[in-house]
């Protein structure tokens, strides 16, 4: 079929499989040229391993450092006249480019949350690793969860706490920019959106890999949160979202005792820069600051992309000489992002954007560019006209 991009609210609809090889490869190439320390992970385990930082973790630790990956994801095969997910084909073109080259690469597709997925990780490990891993990578972002003890069903809200809150936000595909008015969370809203996005299957997942005996020595886990500026603090820091991450901050504490108690390791949150992902398109106000952030950032060669920010996660902050953590601990690789400098030229524009305006102050053009390249669309080597097999396999996964 020809694939074209359909895009509907967020969140496209469709994806292309050749434009998805061309990401990884991309990403790839990006990893090959920047060496690494030989001191670095060799078997890396990702949970939301497809997308964004999980998948930009893969390549790194992969072609970075050799290591041995499984990874973890819930994604779609290709069925009558739908594409698969861009996640799905994504995981195609990472293992076919690591099994070029004689890399360990298997992957697990289904509901990471649930205990018939974390058996079925226990037994790969065991069978093919012996145990050992040595890094885990937790990089999940799911608008709902079924507990896997209760079956409750639980669904996230991106939403205020305490009032509601008015802010400028942008259709990234007009320009149009607007205000939007978004309700206050009400105290279910927010514990549901804790229970999917916080920490508590983090731990269960660490808690399972201590109890099996699979973690190497000084094993580490990450996850990933985001802080940003005051404009944004209102819908993210300080809304549903923050609540989720503040208790993805309070598991990484915990988790971190059992593993220094049990193999001497670590567990860390990674505060990253503000990105174009799958996740980030759909919080209001976001994709204008990201925008504006973009036009600054590339203004003073500042900008990094995902496999950029993994990259200087892994090479600089977990396997370089100094972690460089804040007061409460994190990582901080949205360091450039939250220099002074750059945060008042943002604020500045942000006074200043409008409709009229936004083409010339923000780099909407780069956010549109970021946001296609998700779904595999925008390449300008990529035939977007020529028929292409939607179905696509992925070497480890036996459907």
């Amino acid at each position: 079929m020809v694939i074209q991009p359909k895009v509907r609210g967020f969140i496209c609809t469709t994806a292309h499989p050749i434009g998805c090889e061309t990401h990884v490869r991309e990403w790839i190439d990006y990893v090959k040229k920047h060496s690494l320390s030989t001191q670095g992970p060799k078997k890396v385990f990702i949970i939301g391993a497809s997308t964004g930082f999980g998948l930009a973790s893969r390549i790194v630790a992969g072609f970075g450092y050799g290591a041995q990956t499984i990874g973890v994801f819930f994604e779609k095969p290709a069925s009558d006249k739908r594409t698969a997910s861009a996640g799905w084909y994504n995981t195609a073109a990472y293992e076919k480019a690591a099994h070029a080259e004689g890399l360990y690469a298997k992957s697990i597709n289904g509901d990471a949350f649930s205990d018939e997925i974390k058996n079925q990780v226990m037994d790969l490990v065991k069978k093919d690793w012996k145990g050992e891993i040595d890094l885990v990578i937790y990089s999940i972002a799911s608008p709902r969860r079924i507990h896997p003890k209760s079956q409750a069903v639980y669904s996230s809200v991106l939403k205020p706490i305490g009032q509601s809150f008015k802010n400028k936000t942008v259709d990234v595909l007009t320009g149009q920019v607007s205000m939007i008015d978004i309700s206050e969370a009400n105290e279910d809203e927010i514990a549901h959106t804790v229970a999917v996005m916080g920490g508590e299957d983090w731990e269960m997942w660490l808690d399972r890999l201590i109890d099996e005996k699979l973690l190497a020595p000084k094993a580490k886990t990450v996850a990933f949160t985001y802080i940003g500026p005051e404009l944004t603090h209102a819908i993210y820091r300080n809304g549903t979202i923050g609540k989720a991450k503040e208790h993805l901050e309070l598991s990484a504490a915990h988790i971190k005792k059992k593993l220094q108690k049990t193999v001497g390791g670590d567990a860390l949150i990674s505060v990253n820069k503000a990105l174009v992902t799958q996740a980030s398109a759909a919080i209001p106000v976001v994709p204008l600051y990201i925008s504006l952030l973009y036009k600054v950032m590339k203004h003073k060669n500042l900008h990094e992309g995902c496999v950029e920010q993994m990259w200087r996660l892994f090479s600089d902050r977990l396997y370089g000489c100094n972690m460089h953590l804040d007061e409460k601990g994190r990582i901080r690789i949205d360091d450039w992002e939250m220099r002074d400098d750059v945060q008042q030229e943002v604020e500045k524009l942000w006074h200043e954007v409008q409709t009229d305006n936004i083409k010339k102050i923000a780099d909407l053009d780069g956010y549109l560019d970021d946001f296609y390249h998700l779904f595999g669309f925008h390449f300008p080597h990529v035939d977007y006209q020529k028929e292409v097999n939607p179905e696509v396999k992925i070497e480890s996964i036996r459907e």
